[in-house]
């Protein structure tokens, strides 16, 4: 995608998100979508990224006035950073010595289990997963409860051993959600996911692709599901 139709598809979703409001994508804003599009920035991940500030945005009351692409930066490429991670690639402007966005503020243990219990509980009240998903709630819960009621936090062997359930939990959790997508369904994902990676595959191995298709899918699923992230690193 050319960096000017890039930035017509992110004024046009934003244009959606702020309730038909146009915000035009110019000057500085231009300057900064277009980074977006350089770094390799695929439009789905920009869109959740945008997604993600609007949610925070509206928890935090009535909405006010409508909502400038500037904004939703740090969101956009923090979702961009957990694509890359999934997926094994490097932005094209990243250098040999490691990401270019730092991470944000590490997330608490409970408050890690937290979010992934309230946000696989939503995604069970709106149909998203299915029944099948409530052995997992289950154990989740117990693990915040039991993380919850440690007055000094988790520490040591008992601290290493939920992170390794959370891992192992994850797996189970992306074979059930992969289970839960019909056959079309998941070709359809693949084709996505391929278009997300065209733009690095010239600089891959066929198996660093391999892996990275692998993962691109895996996320695609996660978004169609509303399924969180267990694994806690």
């Amino acid at each position: 995608m050319e960096i000017a139709e890039f930035c017509r598809e992110i004024e046009t979703y934003l244009c959606k998100k702020n309730d038909g409001h146009l915000i035009r994508v110019v000057g500085p804003s231009f300057d900064l979508v277009s980074g977006w599009a350089e770094r390799g920035v695929p439009l789905k991940v920009a869109c959740s990224g945008i997604d993600r500030y609007f949610e925070r945005y509206y928890r935090s009351g009535p909405r006010r006035r409508p909502v400038k692409i500037d904004f939703c930066e740090a969101d956009v490429l923090d979702v961009f950073d957990e694509w890359r991670r999934a997926t094994g690639v490097r932005s094209h402007h990243e250098d040999a010595g490691g990401a270019e966005h730092p991470d944000a503020a590490r997330t608490s243990l409970p408050m890690h289990l937290k979010r992934a219990v309230t946000r696989l509980t939503s995604a069970r009240a709106s149909d998203a997963i299915g029944p099948e998903f409530d052995p997992l709630i289950d154990r989740l819960s117990t693990e915040l409860d039991a993380a919850r009621s440690k007055t000094g936090g988790l520490r040591g062997d008992a601290r290493a051993a939920v992170i390794a359930r959370l891992d192992t939990a994850d797996v189970e959790m992306m074979a059930l959600g992969s289970a839960a997508i019909d056959a079309p369904g998941m070709e359809t994902l693949r084709a996505e996911a391929e278009a997300d990676l065209a733009s690095f595959r010239g600089a891959m191995s066929a198996d660093e692709y391999a892996r990275a298709l692998e993962g691109a899918v895996q996320r695609l699923v996660r978004d169609r599901l509303q399924l969180p992230s267990l694994r806690f690193a």
